[in-house]
């Protein structure tokens, strides 16, 4: 038996890159076309990564409407390999208002190059190229800054009061943006807030930002924030600015008062306003005073550990594997079968299940790992089951490493009859039981990693939609890997990467949980590229997951914990 997981493993290639260092990266476009004479495109750039020849897309920014030169507030994060060449590809689309997907969008133009060439010029502008790679009259530019050792992220919300009134039938709809004053004189978006409509006092959303965005961790550097009047056509009405700095938010909101507070102000209730400046009016106008206060009403520095941090401290990651064993998949005993044992070359299932567990397996100090089958009659009623154990052992359904795992399914072929439908809400709740009972503990002890191997689309998918949600609340995250050459597109909806997935009822996921990738993808790449791919989003998502929390890892550990990981 164990002849073919060692010829599997051995030959899948498995590695990993030690990441060098994160990159932020910042876009910004200019001189975009109009669409046509009556209104202006509604900008949205996507960044995609090659992988073995394909494109995946990887990230995208917000919408920004009416805008011919719109510098994005979207930041990119992304690894840097030194030894890997790493291609890149930014594609502008045109959103139009009624929709936010890429299907009724139109393209306006791409940029190709790598991270290397951004990194060593760290800001790279070139002409964006339509379609035939014909040069317009629009470009783009991308700003590289590596990432600090500094990953605290800070929350903070404005409101304002009395601002200029810019609109003649209406009030004012403002919006404010932050901007970080660079070493350099330029000057980088940090964050722009969402538009209040037809509101002189407005009151902004809090939102949460590193401290290397906001200030590069420098505290003292200057932020500049202006606020607008936002008009339908592009064309926003200047209000007023105000510079302050990171260090005089917090000693503010502390009580405390720093040296360069001069401007600042406080209310009866200690919240801390500055004056919104129109250099123009202060020069032209006798009596003016300001165009209105800008107030911060909240700033908290919020302390983000890493995945290492919780590794190191003592999370296991609880690995499970769920099998499809429905009929579609055809019998085993023929060689055209997803299931077919071939003495010496894996099967799909085999090799995902290794590609992925080999790396799991690492974070499991037991190496013990449940494997259930779903869709099959099994023995000795042959009623079909959603979550059978592999092992026919429902007491334990541990198998003894992966290697245990590949050996229960070969036993258990022979004593099932494929069957169907294809049902997984059963194995997500069964998992997500077990996620329940650790998230009570309210500690960092165990995160639990479902994958799903399946070769068709799943029948139950309001039932799947409705655990998925409940599961987002818990800690784990689920992998779904698409075996065979079945059409998986409806599968694409549980991956939350194109929109928010919600329930029957309308409840979105609390966080994004769910990676779906087709095998075939990666089936003349290296199965260590589909380990990469499916495991990329798990750091962040047992982070976010804790974070959001404020579970702190059980026990520190001294391990530097701005050294950053790459599955």
């Amino acid at each position: 038996m164990s002849n073919i997981y060692e010829s599997a493993a051995t030959t899948l290639g498995l590695f990993n890159s030690p990441c060098l260092t994160k990159v932020e990266l910042r876009v910004a476009c200019k001189g975009i076309s109009d669409r046509d004479a009556l209104s202006k495109p509604d900008p949205c750039v996507v960044l995609k990564m090659q992988s073995h020849g394909q494109w995946f897309e990887v990230d995208r920014t917000e919408v920004i409407r009416s805008s011919i030169s719109p510098v994005f507030s979207k930041v990119f994060t992304v690894d840097y390999y030194f030894e890997e060449v790493q291609r890149l590809r930014f594609e502008l689309h045109d959103i139009s208002s009624n929709h936010n997907g890429l299907k009724e969008a139109d393209f306006l133009g791409a940029m190709e190059c790598t991270l290397g060439q951004i990194v060593s010029q760290r800001k790279l502008s070139k002409a964006l190229l339509k379609q035939g790679n014909t040069t317009g009259k629009s470009s783009i530019t991308v700003t590289a800054e590596e990432l600090s050792g500094n990953d605290d992220y800070v929350e903070l919300a404005f409101s304002a009061k009395k601002l200029d009134d810019k609109d003649f039938f209406s009030k004012s709809d403002p919006f404010l943006e932050i901007f970080r004053l660079n070493d350099d004189g330029t000057a980088s978006l940090v964050h722009r807030t969402e538009t209040i409509m037809n509101n002189l006092s407005p009151v902004w959303k809090s939102f949460k930002v590193s401290l290397n965005t906001l200030c590069s961790g420098d505290h003292e550097r200057e932020l500049k924030c202006t606020v607008w009047d936002w008009d339908s056509n592009g064309k926003h009405d200047f209000i007023g600015e105000f510079q302050t700095t990171f260090k005089d938010m917090k000693a503010a909101m502390d009580g405390k008062q720093a040296p360069s507070q001069e401007k600042l102000q406080t209310d009866p209730g200690q919240k801390i306003q500055w004056e919104c400046i129109n250099p123009k009016y202060q020069v032209k106008k006798k009596n003016y005073r300001n165009s209105g206060m800008v107030i911060l009403t909240l700033c908290k520095i919020i302390k983000m550990h890493s995945f290492l941090d919780y590794i190191m401290g003592g999370c296991q990651i609880q690995f499970t594997v769920a099998i499809d064993f429905t009929a579609s998949n055809g019998d085993p005993r023929n060689s055209c079968s997803l299931h077919y044992i071939h003495p010496y070359q894996p099967n799909e299932y085999l090799k995902a299940l290794i590609a992925v567990g080999e790396i799991c397996q690492d974070y499991d100090s037991d190496k013990m790992f449940p494997a259930f089958g779903f869709g099959a009659q099994i023995p000795p009623d042959f009623k079909v089951s959603h979550d059978f154990a592999v092992n026919f052992d429902e007491d334990n359904p541990e198998c003894a490493g992966i290697q245990g795992v590949v050996e229960a399914y070969q036993n258990c072929l022979p004593k099932i009859q494929l069957y169907g439908p294809t049902n997984i809400a059963p194995i997500i709740q069964k998992v997500a039981n077990s996620a329940s009972e650790e998230m009570h503990t309210k500690e960092a002890m165990e995160y639990f990693i479902l994958l799903i191997l399946t070769d068709g689309v799943i029948t139950d998918m309001a039932d799947t939609r409705e655990a998925i949600v409940h599961a987002s609340h818990l800690p784990m995250s689920v992998i779904i890997v698409g075996i065979g050459s079945a059409d998986f597109s409806d599968m694409q909806m549980l991956d939350g990467d194109d929109g928010i997935l919600r329930s029957p009822k309308g409840e979105p996921v609390l966080r994004d949980i769910v990676q779906f990738v087709p095998f075939r993808n990666f089936k003349h790449a290296s199965p260590a590229a589909l380990a990469k791919s499916v495991l990329a989003e798990v750091p962040n998502q047992v982070v976010d997951y804790y974070n959001g929390k404020g579970i702190k890892p059980k026990c520190m550990s001294d391990y530097e914990s701005s050294r950053a990981f790459s599955p």
